[in-house]
């Protein structure tokens, strides 16, 4: 929607002033909203009868100040977007992140180059204990998400040029502004994330034949440089040496070949050397099921199922760029393609971990475990972590379960989960805890060897998953496994999305690293 958006602290292009106001309290018949006194301040130092003109808009008989609703007005040649910030006991960041979606929707629709944003004082009258600068981190969220714009896909049908050859965007450069010095400090923060976030979107997009093993290896690197990430590859003869089996059977079958990716966030100072939170994701560029081919459809869309990698390569990049902890954090990328040739891994094949673990196959199309007990064994053995968070598309079962309002979040560490509920309730990236129980692990015991890749039983399928992977992290180590299979595609136009990956889990690993 926009080719770029910044926040400055003063707009040299104020042509547009964005205000917030609450539906009415009152239960008359008619009642219309009001803008509080601090708000109406601001509208009228915009000149022009700007007051007068605001409160006439508010009146029209379509507008309640319904959540989400807006209507527009001029006082000169400023443009006035008011927009319905619902009731003020219900405000929430996720009230106002989805609001920040809204307005930029307003902003881009009128190619709209500046704006000062001004809901810092209508979040203070609310009563609402949301400080200013959260406040304005959701809508910086909200505006920079819903500007992302991926279209380097499209061809001479769509693109348009000017006279001379050259490229020409429909879209505008952004530049937004508060008088609210925190609430501005919020937004930049949200643009911040939203950035990271789009990022990851970006690379969810980008189409298989293009997002080999090889190039998101790539992309890891050149994001690594840009922002001071320490970055290593593992692949080939590493792999073998590694006994990382899991990638090695995984991708045989593809001329794509896997890899674990490793990036390091080490801050300055005294804490550089304590232990790191590792950060893993599911990484598959493509999954065609194997020699368990999926059926009909079932291939079309599953050039995200390396979104949990993509996940985290977008919360480094805030980590970096955003955040900036005080602790060293560390990201695992298991990669590979899961496809077919002669020398494809089978159902009945057994796989030995590097912990001594044995798998029997028993579906080829559960690959993304066995990718990432790789990365669980190696974090375990090699990073001496604090903790340990993965993120996969992992089972189609947890869309059953939790549908796309919830991921399934799998956490048997009282202080981690807890950890992980509050990052969720900032980044308004949703998570349910779901049951691990021993009868649970014991599904996945096998006849053959120590336990198989999928049980043809489907009694708890998503849990089935998590259970495997607990074979993989020892019992000492904080651990939280999130199934995002059910969240990491919009189904609809609204809000902070447009039909499409949402980047989800990008915010959520920065707000949990900067809690």
């Amino acid at each position: 929607m926009f080719d770029s958006i910044r926040y400055s602290a003063k707009s040299s292009k104020t042509a547009t002033l964005v205000v917030g106001v609450f539906a009415s309290d009152s239960k008359a018949p008619g009642a219309k909203p009001a803008m509080d006194a601090a708000t109406g301040r601001i509208v009228s130092a915009v000149g022009g009868g700007a007051s007068d003109v605001v409160k006439s808009a508010i009146s029209r008989p379509e507008f309640e100040g319904a959540m989400g609703s807006a209507v527009e007005a001029f006082a000169g040649k400023t443009r006035v977007i008011v927009v319905g910030l619902g009731k003020a006991d219900k405000l929430t960041t996720e009230t106002l992140r989805f609001i920040g979606g809204v307005i930029g929707r307003k902003l881009a629709a009128a190619k709209s180059e500046g704006a000062v944003i001004e809901l810092a004082s209508a979040v203070k009258a609310s009563g609402a204990k949301i400080d200013a600068t959260a406040a304005g981190s959701a809508v910086g969220e909200g505006l920079g998400l819903i500007g992302w714009v991926c279209d380097e896909f499209k061809g001479s049908v769509t693109k348009k040029k000017d006279g001379k050859g050259k490229e020409v965007s429909p879209r505008t450069k952004l530049e937004v502004a508060s008088s609210d010095a925190k609430f501005g400090d919020g937004v930049e923060r949200g643009l911040g994330l939203a950035v990271s976030a789009n990022f990851c979107r970006t690379l969810s997009q980008t189409p298989p034949n293009i997002a080999t093993t090889s190039y998101m290896a790539q992309q890891a690197r050149s994001m690594a440089k840009k922002v001071g990430l320490k970055f290593s590859v593992m692949e080939g003869a590493a792999l073998e040496r590694e006994k990382m089996e899991g990638l090695i059977n995984v991708g045989k079958g593809s001329k794509y070949k896997p890899c674990l990716v490793r990036l390091e966030y080490s801050p300055k100072g005294k804490n550089k050397n304590a232990k790191p939170l590792v950060l893993i994701g599911k990484t598959m560029t493509y999954d065609t099921g194997g020699l368990s081919l999926k059926i009909n459809n079932g291939m079309v869309g599953m050039k995200r199922d390396k979104d949990g990698g993509c996940a985290v390569l977008g919360a480094m990049h805030a980590i970096a760029t955003v955040i900036k902890p005080n602790r060293p954090v560390v990201a695992l990328l298991s990669i590979a393609e899961n496809s077919i040739n002669e020398e494809a891994y089978r159902p009945d094949d057994v796989i030995t971990y590097r912990n001594g673990v044995t798998v029997e196959v028993t579906n080829t199309d559960a690959e993304g475990r066995l990718v990432l007990a790789d990365a669980l064994c190696w974090a375990c053995e090699k990073e001496d972590p604090s903790a340990i968070i993965d993120l996969a598309t992992l089972t189609g079962g947890v869309v059953v379960a939790l549908g796309s309002t919830y991921a399934g979040m799998f956490c048997e560490d009282d202080g981690l989960r807890a950890k992980v509920e509050a990052a969720s309730a900032a980044s308004g990236e949703r998570v349910w805890r779901l049951p691990m129980h021993q009868e649970y692990r014991d599904l996945m015991k096998s006849p053959v060897a120590d336990i198989l890749n999928s049980n043809a039983n489907r009694k708890a399928h998503p849990i089935q998953g998590a259970a495997f992977l607990s074979y993989f992290v020892d019992d000492n180590i904080p651990w939280c496994h999130l199934d995002i299979a059910g969240v990491h595609v919009a189904e609809s136009n609204k809000g902070a999305f447009v039909d499409g990956p949402t980047g989800w889990g990008t915010r959520l690993l920065a707000e949990l690293v900067d809690g």
